[in-house]
């Protein structure tokens, strides 16, 4: 009798020592998978766009987006700590998307003949995010990056500053797919998009809510989430809808900015 009692606490203290171990593996995937998901999408759209030399499917405001919000996030960290993973992740996808506005520029100029030198120095909002130089967009996201963070700087003892802060930093993020959606309804074809990426976009930002949820992240970043998750779901309807139902091109009204600036 007693040997039939000790048995299964022993297999209880024997399966004890397995599942901590697992469990933080689990944990440390899980971070990983914050830290570095985000980028993986923009691999494949970078190697379309070096292979065809073509980078009109692609819209720079993506990377406008991202920047802006990825920044903010940063700032807002200086006000209210959160995980660590999230901060690592802005800090890369930053990195990343300098990285995707240096080729796409390089292959917009090189693709145009006859262009007109515009640059960020130039201040004009006409052709603001339109430059001809990858070292304009690098200004300009010093810029913003000075102006915001001395702005943070001195609020940081405002609760009400700091929320407003992150609420910015993951609503930005969560426009990000908007300047993909509005070009493709422009073009009226999802023509040049790299799918994968929108695919990649939507399970990795499904993965980003649930992470957030299950992690208790601050309350802006659930919520943002799910509104990242319905705005891919949006693209990928345009591209079965675009697949299935072809539609006659948009005229273009000739405008002196290219098409291939966007």
């Amino acid at each position: 009798m007693l040997r039939k009692f000790i048995l299964p606490v022993m297999e209880e203290d024997g399966w004890a020592w397995l599942v901590a171990p697992v469990q933080q593996l689990i944990s440390q995937g899980a971070s990983a998978a914050m830290v570095f998901g985000g980028v993986v999408p923009y691999i494949p759209q970078y190697r379309d766009i070096k292979r065809t030399q073509n980078a009109e499917g692609f819209s720079t405001y993506v990377c406008l987006v991202l920047l802006v919000a990825n920044i903010l996030r940063i700032l807002f960290w200086f006000g209210r700590h959160f995980e660590s993973p999230l901060l690592l992740q802005s800090i890369i996808m930053i990195i990343t998307m300098l990285l995707m506005l240096k080729l796409c520029t390089e292959v917009r100029v090189a693709n145009e003949l006859n262009i007109k030198r515009r640059s960020f120095s130039d201040f004009d909002l006409n052709y603001f995010w339109h430059w001809n130089k990858f070292t304009d967009y690098v200004q300009c996201v010093l810029t913003f990056t000075g102006v915001t963070g001395y702005i943070t700087y001195l609020s940081l003892d405002s609760i009400i500053f700091v929320e407003t802060l992150g609420f910015l930093a993951v609503f930005t993020e969560a426009m990000l797919g908007v300047p993909q959606l509005y070009r493709n309804c422009q073009n009226r074809s999802t023509e040049g998009m790299s799918v994968k990426m929108v695919l990649m976009w939507t399970s990795g930002d499904t993965f980003k809510t649930i992470y957030f949820l299950v992690n208790q992240a601050p309350f802006q970043f659930s919520v943002c989430g799910l509104l990242q998750v319905f705005v891919d779901m949006a693209i990928l309807l345009q591209v079965y809808f675009y697949s299935c139902y072809p539609q006659k091109p948009a005229s273009h009204v000739t405008h002196p900015t290219s098409t291939k600036t966007l």
